[in-house]
């Protein structure tokens, strides 16, 4: 559905990009995240912010913002510059939501591996805090090859009370809509308001583009 990872810039040809966990708002119902990086071979660094409605798993109103500088920067850069710069731009946009930087999401899962099979993946974790125990499984949908290539995918996620032995289950994503040019996916970090009601996957995606491929990150967002 929607659009920590430190990045450096790509070895393979293509880019990559930095995920920025931007935090939530005190009732834990809207979340921020960014991302930035440096596309190739032009050498123009680029942000975007998003901030998003748990609820909902869909931007708020205006939600998406983004730039793209026109003058490259020197090799060896990470174009955090006008991720900074957009992020002081939208101020105004951060203060209706009551976001809070300091307000991050805590870590419950990271995948420190490179993209799974095409099949998709299937991984467990536990919030202590809660004692909850957590099962997602990522089921991906590729079709085409190449330039052609487009995809779409959800995650089956179970979350089991250990102090109650109580499943609920939640089918969190947009199963049907088609991202051009993706062509796999990685559950890269999961992460959980202080209040243990708001769920973030953190999703790395892998871009076709003609000298290779392109990595950026989205979320899918559930309230449980």
């Amino acid at each position: 559905m929607i659009i920590l990872l430190t990045g450096v810039y790509a070895l393979w040809a293509g880019d990559t990009s930095v995920f920025v966990d931007l935090g939530f708002s005190p009732d834990g119902r809207t979340y921020m995240f960014g991302q930035y990086g440096v596309l190739s071979p032009s050498l123009r660094p680029w942000a975007d912010l998003y901030i998003v409605d748990v609820s909902k798993n869909n931007f708020v109103p205006n939600g998406r913002v983004t730039s793209t500088s026109n003058v490259p920067i020197n090799a060896g850069q990470d174009g955090s510059g006008v991720f900074h710069q957009l992020l002081s731009a939208n101020t105004s946009l951060t203060n209706r939501y009551k976001l809070n930087f300091n307000n991050q999401g805590l870590p419950l899962y990271i995948s420190r591996d490179d993209f799974p099979a095409l099949n998709g993946e299937k991984i467990e974790f536990r919030d202590f805090l809660n004692d909850v125990t957590y099962k997602a499984q990522l089921v991906p949908t590729v079709t085409g090859t190449a330039q052609n290539v487009s995809s779409k995918f959800y995650i089956n996620l179970e979350a089991t009370s250990n102090k109650t032995g109580q499943t609920k289950r939640y089918t969190v994503g947009t199963w049907n809509f088609v991202r051009q040019k993706i062509m796999q996916y990685n559950i890269k970090r999961v992460l959980i308001d202080t209040d243990g009601n708001s769920l973030i996957f953190v999703i790395e995606m892998k871009q076709f583009a003609d000298n290779g491929h392109n990595i950026r990150y989205m979320v899918e967002a559930v309230r449980l």
